[in-house]
């Protein structure tokens, strides 16, 4: 009979009484929950209590199986993690530092849920309520909060990644409305989404973003699911064609004319991401740490011997450290002093800490690392697609290295 794999850490996270060990064990080491109201950490718990009991018991098999479990969506909407800084249109109102614990929650619960929030919420709701009019924020941003309108954005092209800059994709405008034409790939939630923000050139070179309208049902609009990834299998990336898609006049983000208008969304989901690299890295501890206490190997617990306390202290030591820098941006975020340069040190760090994090629990778990059952070898894969999103590792490290040097490296 195969071992049965240890439970995942609940909210009680197991500790005694509340006393400092406790709190380290639950990775909290310098005691940063102090830093949220109480109203603010209701919320992150709620997070972590749904995650727990709805989507963590199943994300093995949706991540077998890749199917986009629709069936979280309302769920999901319950937690007011989408647009949860967003002041109004009916979001929690929170600040920037417990929008970015509850998206960090997610993560740890699964790769592929908070993957759509990212998308939905990070991408899709900031285009709208950074770069949108009263009225267009008026007209989408209540729906896209309570998530009757799943959102996504279309940025990412086949032919341009990291140098997203030279957008191909055109808008032509014909009487009351834009045309657009061009292809885009890596498009999350792009099958599925209500409406999508799709970036484009238009006749005079400026860049802007539309909004489609159910999409699915727009002539012209063609979203294929890509398949075999290895990553966060359970939520889709799509290749999207664009045929001559009509959209409305005023479906055009009303302050979305350059792509440094794209870049002030860009700083805000890069933000997101590195919370939710922090968010896998807590995940693999925890499970981790369970697993080493309860796993006797030679007559006594496996975290009983050095090595192995040795990659713990590691752990928590990389974990704390990423929690300080997202902590730091979240506060710059707040005050409206965060740079997308500061946004890039920190998915530098998280997401090449998270990654060490993660290979260090699951060398800890041995032959049972791999398996999907004891959850750290799922994110050990999902991590693999946050280390490469919203800009790779070394698009991040030219960002910063432009600021210290002041010299430019990207061609």
């Amino acid at each position: 009979m195969s071992e049965q794999p240890p439970p995942m850490p609940g909210s009680a996270r197991e500790e005694p009484d509340g006393s400092d060990l406790g709190r380290a064990r639950g990775t909290d080491f310098l005691g940063l929950d102090d830093l949220l109201t109480g109203a603010e950490r209701e919320l992150r718990d709620g997070v972590r209590r749904w995650c727990d009991e709805e989507v963590v018991p199943h994300a093995a098999r949706w991540w077998e199986e890749a199917r986009f479990p629709t069936e979280v969506i309302p769920g999901y909407a319950a937690t007011r993690v989408a647009g949860a800084a967003i002041q109004g249109y009916g979001c929690a109102g929170v600040s920037p530092l417990a929008e970015g614990m509850m998206c960090a929650e997610l993560a740890r619960g699964d790769g592929s849920v908070a993957t759509l929030n990212a998308v939905h919420s990070g991408l899709a709701m900031t285009s709208v309520h950074e770069l949108g009019s009263a009225e267009q924020k008026e007209r989408w941003l209540p729906g896209m909060a309570s998530v009757e309108l799943l959102g996504a954005v279309a940025l990412t092209e086949p032919t341009h990644g990291s140098d997203v800059v030279s957008l191909e994709t055109t808008a032509r405008r014909d009487g009351d409305a834009w045309v657009l034409d061009g292809a885009k790939r890596w498009i999350g939630n792009g099958s599925v989404a209500d409406l999508v923000v799709v970036w484009a050139r238009d006749e005079q070179g400026d860049v802007g973003g539309f909004v489609i309208d159910d999409p699915q049902q727009a002539p012209g609009y063609d979203a294929r699911v890509i398949p075999g990834k290895m990553s966060n299998r359970a939520v889709w990336q799509t290749h999207i064609t664009l045929d001559h898609v009509r959209v409305p006049a005023d479906n055009r983000l009303a302050q979305a004319r350059t792509f440094a208008d794209t870049n002030r969304v860009l700083l805000r989901s890069r933000q997101g991401v590195a919370w939710e690299a922090l968010g896998h890295a807590v995940a693999a501890y925890e499970g981790a740490l369970t697993y080493t206490l309860r796993r006797e190997q030679f007559g006594r617990p496996l975290a009983r011997t050095q090595l192995v306390q040795d990659g713990l202290a590691r752990m928590v030591t990389l974990i704390t450290s990423m929690q300080l820098m997202c902590t730091r941006m979240a506060q710059l975020q707040e005050r409206g002093r965060c740079t997308i340069e500061q946004a890039a040190m920190a998915k530098l760090h998280t997401t090449t800490a998270a990654r060490e994090v993660v290979a260090v629990a699951r060398d800890l778990l041995g032959g049972n690392g791999i398996l999907l059952d004891h959850h750290v070898g799922r994110h050990f894969a999902d991590l693999e697609a946050v280390y490469t999103y919203e800009g790779s590792r070394t698009v991040q490290s030219l960002l910063v290295g432009r600021v210290v040097t002041g010299l430019s490296a990207f061609t």
